[in-house]
């Protein structure tokens, strides 16, 4: 594949204020990424840290409750901060302070990411500011809170559709100004090369584990290995070492809103076409006019409008599966596995339960699904209230 290109996917589509950047960074990545004292570094806090490894666990009530497939749920919601995000942030901080930056800056949809960033540049002691969405800092409140109270400053992006997407075009805007003592964390495997790559690499330590673990509890890979995607780091994390065990499925589970048939979706694979946006090739939800078009997700984190350039080739490939998933198909889901497990899941992974609910029971008994819970539920749990009715407030 050639440089940053995943078949026809990727790429650098960028103003030239931004090129350096792209190129210093580039360049650091390509030189510590294979450093053993920076490999190190980021090994330890991950374990001392976020608590990796992150366990397997084996969802024995789920399981025999949908009378199918085995269910093992790996349990990315027990990372310090809640969610996959502090894996890549962690990774790019570090990366950002060997570069000699004292200042990140973050986009974020439903905060996870931006609290984890906000994280990492407290413990590191950098500068943070973070852009949301105005309709996000009302629906994630608490998460706004939370990266206040970490020193950071949050900026409510009131442009456009005022949600993740333009989030991301206001930080990409921030960095052109700013670049000299300032590291653009991106959180998914989005935007410019190198950035695919570096999130991807930071994140596929979720499949390194999965693989290992798998291999220890049940002396053998999984059959199917699910996650929700949006941008697509937790997919791409859990999907990545398990691309050429052609035997093992990789199912992504996008976020269908309302219904792929509605306007109302951000099911980027079910309705998108190929364009460029935010510094890459791939699919994205358009109009008529080939203008990027809003999108709807009851899940702040899903509705972004592309998909990840890798994603975009694995299923180009046929080696990856994208299916939609409604809102009340993930809030059924969200809520099922909290009464039967005991564990609450971010909406987000709510739509990777939710398929693995429909999948599960029509498979063998000796058949094994994992499913990369992403996330807790947690930020999600007025939302779900108002969606049911119940109209209450933080």
């Amino acid at each position: 594949m050639s440089k940053g290109r995943f078949g026809v996917h990727g790429g650098q589509y960028i103003p030239e204020t931004l090129m350096n950047a792209i190129i210093e960074l580039e360049q650091a990545y390509n030189k510590y990424k294979n450093d053993a004292q920076f490999q190190k570094e980021l090994s330890d806090l991950f374990q001392n840290y976020t608590g990796r490894p992150s366990h397997l666990y084996y969802a024995q009530h789920l399981t025999e409750k949908l009378g199918g497939a085995k269910i093992y749920l790996k349990r990315e919601d027990l990372n310090h901060t809640g969610s996959h995000k502090i894996n890549n942030v962690l990774g790019q901080t570090l990366l950002a302070k060997k570069m000699g930056k004292t200042r990140v800056i973050a986009e974020t949809g439903a905060g996870q990411h931006g609290v984890a960033t906000a994280t990492a540049a407290a413990l590191m002691g950098m500068e943070c500011e973070v852009f949301m969405g105005k309709e996000d800092t009302e629906r994630q409140a608490l998460n706004v809170y939370k990266m206040r109270l970490l020193g950071a400053k949050v900026h409510p992006v009131t442009s456009g559709t005022a949600t993740l997407k333009d989030a991301v075009s206001e930080t990409m805007r921030e960095w052109t100004n700013r670049i000299d003592d300032t590291h653009y964390v991106l959180g998914s495997v989005m935007g410019p090369h190198p950035f695919p790559t570096i999130v991807r690499d930071f994140q596929a330590v979720i499949s390194k584990e999965i693989k290992q673990q798998m291999l220890e509890i049940e002396g053998r890979l999984p059959d199917v290995v699910m996650a929700c995607v949006g941008g697509g780091s937790n997919a791409m994390g859990a999907f990545y070492h398990f691309i050429e065990d052609k035997s093992v499925k990789l199912i992504g589970c996008e976020a269908a809103g309302r219904g792929v048939n509605t306007a109302e979706t951000a099911a980027t694979i079910a309705t998108g076409r190929l364009g460029i946006f935010h510094g890459m090739k791939s699919y994205f939800c358009q109009d008529n006019y080939g203008q990027i078009a809003p999108v709807y997700s009851i899940s702040a984190g899903l509705d972004y409008p592309g998909i990840g350039p890798e994603h975009a080739w694995l299923y180009d490939s046929g080696r990856a599966e994208y299916v939609p998933i409604t809102d009340d198909e993930a809030v059924d889901a969200f809520e099922y596995l909290s009464r039967i497990e005991g564990i609450i899941p971010a909406l987000e992974s709510a739509h990777a339960v939710a398929h693995a609910m429909k999948i599960a029971p029509n498979m063998g008994k000796d058949k094994i699904i994992v499913i990369n819970l992403s996330g807790r539920g947690d930020k999600d749990c007025v939302s779900v209230a108002n969606y049911r009715g119940e109209n209450i407030h933080e």
